[in-house]
């Protein structure tokens, strides 16, 4: 610091006492960041591809178009989604595979994606008409699988000209070059 910055700063802080020293130094505690991810204690993780069939309450059949959205992602993005503002960048079809074929290709293709960049991608669960009970087994399985990757922002069901209620439009988070 120059003499005149000294100076400078002894005048704005006026008529000043230093406090009396007692002999003692006060530290905050320091305090590790928590780790909410995994306990420390576990020695086995599962992998990041593991994707659980789990389907939660919120995705059971209404007969109403459903969607996800991440919390903080903007209802106007998700209005544009829905719309088709992004320009679909790739498309996976999961139509003839069994739910673990589908899980694997699916986690296969969003690591692609991410690798790749993209931003929107449509994803075809088909509509189940061919399945046992004629319903869409691999939609909501898809649904849940989705939900459980962090790099999904959001989906929604597909416009009819992207497939209707056979497909969903994703939209992914883009890795910061």
């Amino acid at each position: 610091m120059s003499d005149e910055e000294s100076n400078l700063f002894r005048t704005s802080i006026g008529d000043t006492r230093p406090l009396p020293d007692n002999g003692k130094t006060f530290f905050p505690p320091h305090l590790p960041w928590p780790d909410l991810r995994r306990n420390r204690t576990d020695t086995n993780p599962l992998p990041a591809d593991a994707l659980s069939d789990y389907i939660p309450q919120e995705l059971t059949e209404t007969g109403e178009e459903f969607f996800f959205q991440r919390p903080g992602v903007a209802p106007l993005t998700m209005k544009r989604l829905r719309r088709g503002h992004w320009g679909i960048q790739a498309e996976l079809d999961l139509h003839g595979m069994t739910s673990d074929e589908a899980r694997a290709s699916l986690i296969e293709f969003l690591d692609e994606c991410k690798q790749l960049g993209l931003r929107c991608v449509r994803i075809i669960h088909g509509k189940g008409l061919s399945s046992r009970n004629r319903e869409p087994v691999l939609k909501l399985k898809t649904a849940s699988w989705l939900m459980q990757r962090d790099e999904v922002l959001a989906f929604c069901q597909a416009r009819p000209m992207d497939g209707g209620s056979g497909a969903v439009i994703v939209l992914l988070k883009v890795a910061r070059r």
